[in-house]
């Protein structure tokens, strides 16, 4: 944590940030309109996530992270650009969707590269399983998106096999890429390490079926 991000946490928290709550969040009081809203999981330090956030104006942004330095990094960013479409919660990205999201209050989810668990004895700690994709189905509107990306080829097969039983999803798109062909998102921090280490790009988009 620098001071930087330590100065950002504690005054610019309360203009993006929400506290935890068991109850679900009023998007439209808290944005103050009622717009498309997307949710991203585990954005790391921010950077894609701001701008995202402002190439679409129209669209309001909820990130979720745990990394304090990388909320810090965010809030910053956020300032820089000066967005208003923006808010942020410090809590487990589970905890949120079940507790603080609505049914049908969102119009996509991102999940780009999160922690692949390469072992195999860790594998079922991924966040991608059966239970997470109904959950993202519950809170989705009907017809609305989950993208995901990652670069590790058997989170990428192991991502294959459980969306071909959800019958939550179908699958619109799937890209295999050397990093020039994201899926409608910019390249992320994790992605450009990966491609150093000479990883390939796997990215989804899928769509909720009503």
């Amino acid at each position: 944590m620098t001071e930087s991000q330590r100065k950002a946490l504690d005054g610019l928290w309360p203009k993006y940030g929400l506290e935890y709550a068991d109850t679900p969040l009023d998007f439209t009081a808290l944005f103050g309109r009622d717009a498309k809203r997307t949710l991203e999981i585990g954005f790391g330090n921010g950077d894609t996530l701001v701008q995202q956030t402002s190439e679409h104006p129209d669209t309001d942004f909820i990130g979720i992270e745990v990394h304090e330095p990388g909320i810090g990094h965010c809030l910053i960013a956020a300032r820089h650009a000066g967005v208003e479409n923006l808010r942020l919660i410090a809590r487990d990205a589970i905890e949120v969707l079940q507790q603080q999201v609505a049914a049908n209050a969102l119009d996509r989810i991102n999940l780009y590269f999160p922690d692949p668990w390469p072992k195999k004895r860790h594998h079922k700690r991924r966040i991608v399983q059966p239970p997470f994709l109904d959950l993202c189905a519950d809170r989705l509107k009907p017809g609305a998106s989950l993208h995901v990306a990652t670069d590790w080829a058997n989170y990428a097969e192991h991502i294959d096999t459980v969306t071909s039983t959800s019958t939550r999803f179908e699958t619109v798109e799937r890209r295999e890429h050397d990093g020039d062909q994201p899926l409608d998102r910019p390249r992320t921090k994790f992605e450009q390490r990966g491609l150093r280490k000479g990883h390939r790009i796997w990215d989804w988009r899928f769509e909720r079926l009503d």
